[in-house]
């Protein structure tokens, strides 16, 4: 998923605009003049507000990194902020694209790259302290949100430029930045009466104190839910895997055990693998108790709240429900059109898991096995069923899947498609702020010329967030000059010991490719203004799910997925069986995601009045007919995505509405003379997909790219489910 930086606290508080407007570091403006002494210092003094400098345009100095500048830099980046704001608001010349809009874009830099520290802090470095200052910052952050917001001059002066927009001299950008920046303004609150935007500005101040609670009992769960077993429960589980969970074990003063941590990277291959059906259990209970386990991080009533507050902030808006709200702009233009997407896969996805929970329960009886087959047993057998019916041992894959090589082949691909080259930055170079973080620049293949820099982050650690993301710590731009774009990705795969490979699973291997699709839509973007970069919630993930299908193709295949003991590719006969076995198990991948989707959806579009979380996520999923034997992906009392931010509320259904046009956008790319690398295809991707970001409504850029609109019927297809010709 994405996690911008600029104006990434619309994105904690109230962030629908931002699905259209994602953006980071702007050029820096001629400072504005601050009548606050202390202010002053601080943008002088505070080296999280300080220009970056060095190559490369700039880059953020992570070695100067302290928690101790970090409330002085946030709260005097505000203060700077704001006061060009009403500088801008208040200029007596009558308002034009230059002097509004441009200026809005150019202000606030010193208080973007305060953003870009306290986003790795939040991400990737958190700690107790750091905890404490976001607790205590969040909701000033929002305050100074709504100040902007709500700044009655500056609404009146882009307001007025809206209005008279057909009539003005501007660019097909500038109309769509105009658009969208009224449209920003005009969800948010911006046209209310006074007593509206005093309780639409007290609303997000306490969401964003609930939000920045969720994620933090989320992640405390993680880290204080370990499950340790002796090193004789092991049976079954890879080497590796056993050797990092010694490590993981070794590290957290329990020598001679295994640890499993509270993450998904070490879930997902414990219940893949285990034979230990009680430590199954214990570990799956454990996983999906997340913030529900009824002490001081259970997530509940938090979510009671945020629902409510959610609900009551968009009746001041005039909509009816959540939902409504959120999906103005997006590519399904309601709740209704998303959930018709939904439901058309919803039963098909559920009948295949009636089949796949059959076909496990067989072996399982074959083999002398009693139990019934239940939520901590589908991975498990479902492994076992992919071995009989398609000779496929997820082991034998993962051998050809060593975690450099697939990058490398990232790099490959975007090579061929992009036309970027990779080469590494010499250490020292460029700060970092951990060890393990390396830097690439990329270059134009045939220009040389340098586009930006590539930071990536792979390991787990404590204090690191779970999941895998992208983030942009300066986002394109050529209002000022054209930007280096610095973009980044993050995993949390655990580190191997040393000297061992790191080889992962076919599913992390696809995700690794996904979220470097985030990176390239950063690198390849073409768009004049800040503002312009990201996209609507339902398509920003389109382009890092098409990525995922070059994993599989023949250049990859033969130059990158080699055996990491004797360098020979990935013989024809495994990719044939791992083709074959390309729609296995898709009623669980499906059912497990669209679980959560639905429910998120559901969640925001009635009364939340009396909510009880527990209580309706299990009396919806009855209704929904959930299948027994899967749980949500993200259960509702650690669904982060939601409830920790606003940036996929009532937008989860997202990822679906992408994978439509993601398997339409394949099917294009298989028919074509030169296949997945043909070289008119792939101009035509770059041109209208990536480079354009937000300049163009998505529906209009995919028909540039597709000639038509999308189908599900690809869809249906890659799933194996019915579909029609």
């Amino acid at each position: 998923m994405i996690s911008p930086v600029r104006h990434a606290l619309a994105l904690l508080f109230t962030a629908a605009w931002l699905g259209a407007c994602v953006q980071s570091p702007a050029p820096a403006a001629a400072p504005s003049p601050i009548a606050d002494a202390a202010t002053r210092e601080a943008l002088e003094t505070n080296p999280l507000l300080a220009e970056w400098t060095g190559s490369y345009g700039g880059t953020p100095a992570f070695e100067k990194m302290s928690l101790a500048d970090l409330r002085e830099a946030l709260e005097a980046g505000m203060a700077a902020h704001l006061a060009e704001i009403d500088q801008i608001a208040s200029n007596p010349e009558a308002p034009t694209f230059a002097n509004t809009i441009e200026a809005m874009e150019r202000a606030g830099a010193p208080l973007d790259r305060a953003m870009t520290y306290y986003g790795i802090w939040s991400s990737n470095l958190s700690s107790p302290e750091f905890r404490a200052i976001q607790r205590e910052i969040a909701p000033r952050l929002s305050a100074y949100n709504s100040k902007i917001i709500q700044n009655a001059a500056l609404f009146a002066r882009i307001d007025r430029l809206q209005s008279a927009s057909s009539r003005l001299s501007l660019t097909p950008q500038q109309t769509r930045l105009l658009k969208l920046t009224h449209e920003r303004f005009a969800l948010n609150g911006a046209a209310l009466n006074e007593d509206g935007k005093r309780r639409h500005a007290e609303i997000n101040q306490e969401l964003a104190g609930l939000h920045t609670r969720f994620a933090n009992n989320l992640l405390a769960d993680e880290e204080k839910y370990v499950t340790f077993l002796s090193a004789d429960r092991a049976g079954g589980l890879p080497g590796s895997f056993v050797a990092s969970a010694r490590a993981e074990a070794d590290a957290r003063g329990r020598p001679g055990e295994i640890a499993i941590t509270n993450t998904r990277s070490s879930m997902d291959p414990f219940l893949t693998f285990a034979d230990d059906r009680a430590a199954r259990e214990a570990v799956w209970r454990t996983y999906y108790s997340r913030g529900d386990n009824g002490d001081d991080n259970d997530n509940n009533a938090l979510i009671a709240r945020t629902l409510q507050l959610r609900h009551e902030r968009v009746g001041l808006l005039g909509f009816r429900t959540y939902a409504d709200w959120r999906l103005q702009g997006n590519m399904a233009r309601s709740p209704a059109e998303a959930t018709r997407l939904m439901e058309a896969v919803w039963a098909a996805a559920k009948e295949r898991v009636r089949e796949e929970v059959a076909d496990m329960q067989t072996l399982a009886t074959r083999s002398g096995d009693k139990a019934v087959i239940e939520p901590w047993d589908y991975r498990y057998y479902a492994e076992k069923v992919r071995k009989e019916t398609y000779a496929l041992d997820s082991e034998e894959v993962k051998a050809y899947l060593q975690l450099d090589a697939l990058r490398e082949a990232m790099f490959f691909v975007a090579g061929e498609l992009f036309n970027f080259r990779f080469t590494p930055v010499p250490e020292g170079r460029v700060a970092v702020f951990h060890p393990d973080v390396r830097v690439w620049e990329v270059h134009d293949r045939t220009s040389s010329k340098l586009i930006g820099l590539w930071y990536l982050d792979p390991y787990a650690r404590v204090g690191k967030r779970s999941g895998a993301w992208a983030t942009s710590y300066r986002s394109h731009s050529t209002i000022d000059g054209e930007t280096v774009v610095l973009a980044s990705n993050n995993s949390n795969f655990v580190k191997p010991p040393p000297g061992q490979p790191l080889l992962i699973s076919f599913d992390d291997a696809e995700t690794f490719f996904h979220e470097f699709g985030h990176a390239l839509h950063a690198l390849s973007s073409r768009v004049d203004y800040p503002g312009l970069n990201g996209g609507v919630r339902d398509y920003t993930e389109f382009q890092s799910q098409l990525l995922e299908r070059w994993l599989l193709t023949d250049k990859v295949i033969s130059g990158y997925l080699r055996h990491h003991q004797t360098g020979k590719p990935m013989p024809q006969d495994l990719v044939d069986r791992i083709l074959k076995a390309s729609t296995f198990n898709q009623g669980f991948a499906t059912v497990e995601f669209l679980g959560s989707a639905i429910m998120d959806m559901t969640y925001h579009s009635i009364d939340p009045t009396g909510l009880n979380p527990k209580t309706f996520e299990r009396e919806e999923l009855a209704r929904l007919g959930m299948p027994p034997q899967i749980p949500m992906r993200h259960r509702s009392t650690q669904f982060g995505h939601v409830f920790s931010s606003e940036g996929y509320a009532a937008g989860y259904y997202g990822y679906l509405w992408a994978d439509v046009l993601t398997s339409d956008a394949a099917e294009a790319f298989a028919k074509a003379p030169g296949g997945f690398y043909d070289k008119d295809m792939a101009r035509k991707l770059v041109d209208n997909l990536f480079a354009v970001r937000n300049a163009v409504d998505p529906t209009e850029a995919y028909r540039a790219f597709r000639g038509r609109d999308a189908s599900i019927n690809a869809l249906m297809r890659d799933r194996g489910f019915p579909a029609e010709p």
